[in-house]
C-alpha cells in the first residue's frame, strides 16, 4: 500500500485536524443553498480562507446524498508540472490531517484504459487541485473512495470521453475542482467570472477558456457531457477573493456550480413561488403603468439569475389568452419570466393586447424548458415513435415557418398525429410529411403556476 502525504496541508488548509474539521463543518453551515440532486458538481481550490464559503456552497449542495455515494470522480488542472494527457497516481490511498481517502483502484483502471490516461505520479507532486477538496469529500462521504484525475495538456474530448466511461450510477459523483479568473482587479474579475458563468449554465463548452478558468479543460469536458445527457447547470454561488478575504486590486474568483437531470430538476417551492409572483406583478405593473417593473438581479437568489429559456402562458376562464417565450437561454431566469409575461399580455400575435379588466382576472404558469435537442427522424410515423407523451415537448421549423408545443399540450391533445398535426397548423404547414424538409427538436419542461 502506498499512501500519498498531503501536500498543501499548513497553508491552504489547517494541518490540525480539529482545526481543519471546524473549518470545513463551517464552510458547509454557513452555505445558504437547497438540496440539489446532482450529478456533478464544480467547486474552487484555492487556500480555505479565500474560496472555502464558495467550496462549502457546492458541498453543501450534495450534502444530502451522503448515504449513497460510493465512487467519486475527482478531476482538476495541473498547475506545476506540464504533461501531455490525463495524470492518475499510483498510490492507493490521499492523505490529509483528517485521514486517508482510499482510491477506487477499478476506476482507475477504467481510465488507464483510455491512451490519454496515464501513470503520472509526479503529476501529484505537490499539486494542490484535487487535495483541497478532499477534506470536504472525508467529511460529507467518509465510505466514497475516489478517482484522482489530474488534466494536462489535452482536448477536451478527452476529458469527456473518459468522464463518460467513469460516469457510473447514483453511485457515482463527479467533482471539478476549478477556481475562475485570476490576477484581476475586483470589477474586471466579476465580469469575466459572469461571462463564465453563463457559458456553463447554457452548456457552451467552447465558451469555457484558460481566461475564465484555469481547469477550463475539465470544465468544458463535463459541458459537453452534460449536453449529451442534457443536463442543467446551475450557478450556487459566485464570489471572489476580494468577497472573502483579500484585497480587491488583485483577485481570484470562485464559482460554485451544480449539474442535475434536466429532466427531473425542480427549482425549490420557494424560488418557484418568487417566480410566480413576479410574473403577476409585472402585468399589475403593465395594467397600472404600460410596462414592466424595474429589476434588480442582484436581490433574487443565485437560482434565479440562472440563464434559462422560458415560456409564460396566461389564460382568462381556462381558455388561452397568450403564450409568449425564448427557445435558448438568452436572459438570467427571473428576467427572462418578467420579459415573456409583457410579451404574452401584450405583444402574442394571435390575440389583441390585454385590458386592465382581464389582466385582473389572468392565471398564469411558467415553463423552464430543458435545452432543445436536434431529434433525427426519417417520417412523422418515426418522429412521434420517439416522442414521450406527457413528456416531451416539440418544436419543428422549416424554412421561415416554425411552431412549438410545451408538454403540458398533450393534456389538450393526447393523440400523437393530433398533437403533430395541430403543431403543423400552428407553424402555417401543409399536413404533409415533414421528413426531409423540416427539422424537429425535442425538450422537457418544468411547469408550475
Amino acid at each position: 500500500m502506498t499512501i500519498r502525504a498531503p501536500a498543501v496541508a499548513g497553508t491552504f488548509y489547517p494541518a490540525n485536524p480539529d482545526a481543519l474539521d471546524r473549518a470545513v463543518r463551517g464552510a458547509l453551515a454557513a452555505a445558504q443553498v437547497e438540496p440539489v440532486p446532482a450529478k456533478a458538481i464544480v467547486a474552487p481550490h484555492a487556500g480555505y480562507i479565500y474560496s472555502g464559503p464558495i467550496a462549502g456552497t457546492s458541498f453543501q449542495s450534495v450534502a444530502h446524498l451522503r448515504d449513497r455515494i460510493r465512487r467519486i470522480v475527482l478531476i482538476g488542472p495541473t498547475h506545476r508540472m506540464h504533461f501531455f494527457g490525463i495524470a492518475v497516481p499510483t498510490a492507493t490511498g490521499l492523505a490529509t490531517p483528517l485521514g486517508t481517502v482510499a482510491i477506487d483502484h477499478a476506476g482507475v483502471d477504467v481510465a488507464l484504459q483510455d491512451p490519454d490516461v496515464r501513470l503520472i505520479d509526479a503529476a501529484f507532486d505537490g499539486e494542490h487541485a484535487l487535495e483541497v477538496e478532499l477534506p470536504f469529500i472525508q467529511v460529507l462521504f467518509p465510505r466514497a473512495a475516489v478517482v484522482p484525475l489530474i488534466v494536462g495538456e489535452t482536448s477536451v474530448e478527452a476529458v469527456e470521453r473518459v468522464l463518460a466511461t467513469l460516469w457510473g450510477g447514483p453511485e457515482t459523483l463527479i467533482i471539478v475542482s476549478s477556481d475562475l479568473s485570476h490576477y484581476h482587479d475586483y470589477d474586471a474579475a466579476r465580469s469575466l467570472d459572469l461571462i463564465t458563468s453563463q457559458a456553463i449554465e447554457v452548456i457552451a463548452p467552447a465558451r469555457v477558456d484558460a481566461n475564465g478558468a484555469c481547469g477550463h479543460r475539465a470544465i468544458a469536458g463535463l459541458l459537453r457531457r452534460a449536453h449529451e445527457l442534457d443536463l442543467r447547470a446551475t450557478t450556487r454561488d459566485l464570489r471572489n477573493s476580494g468577497d472573502t478575504r483579500g484585497p480587491r486590486d488583485r483577485v481570484v474568483g470562485y464559482g460554485a456550480y451544480t449539474f442535475e437531470d434536466a429532466e427531473t430538476a425542480r427549482l425549490a417551492d420557494s424560488h418557484r413561488r418568487m417566480l410566480v409572483d413576479a410574473a403577476y406583478a409585472t402585468l399589475r405593473h403593465i395594467a397600472a403603468k404600460g410596462r414592466p417593473p424595474e429589476l434588480n438581479l442582484l436581490s433574487f437568489p443565485p437560482a434565479l439569475r440562472a440563464q434559462r429559456a422560458t415560456f409564460v402562458t396566461i389564460e382568462l376562464g381556462g381558455q388561452l389568452r397568450g403564450c409568449v417565450g425564448t427557445v435558448a437561454p438568452v436572459a438570467p431566469l427571473i428576467a427572462d419570466v418578467v420579459a415573456n409575461t409583457q410579451k404574452a399580455a401584450l405583444q402574442d400575435h394571435r390575440f389583441n393586447p390585454m385590458s386592465a379588466q382581464e389582466i385582473s382576472q389572468a392565471t398564469i404558469s411558467i415553463s423552464i424548458l430543458s435545452h432543445l435537442r436536434c431529434q433525427p427522424f426519417v417520417s412523422d410515423a418515426d418522429l412521434l415513435d420517439r416522442l414521450r407523451p406527457g413528456v416531451d415537448g416539440l418544436m419543428i421549423r422549416q424554412a421561415d415557418h416554425r411552431a412549438l408545443f410545451l408538454p403540458k399540450v398533450w393534456s389538450d391533445l393526447p393523440s400523437p398525429p393530433d398533437f403533430l398535426g395541430r403543431l403543423k397548423q400552428k407553424a402555417g404547414l401543409p399536413n404533409v410529411p415533414l421528413a426531409g424538409t423540416a427539422s424537429a427538436f425535442r425538450f422537457t419542461a418544468e411547469t408550475f403556476a
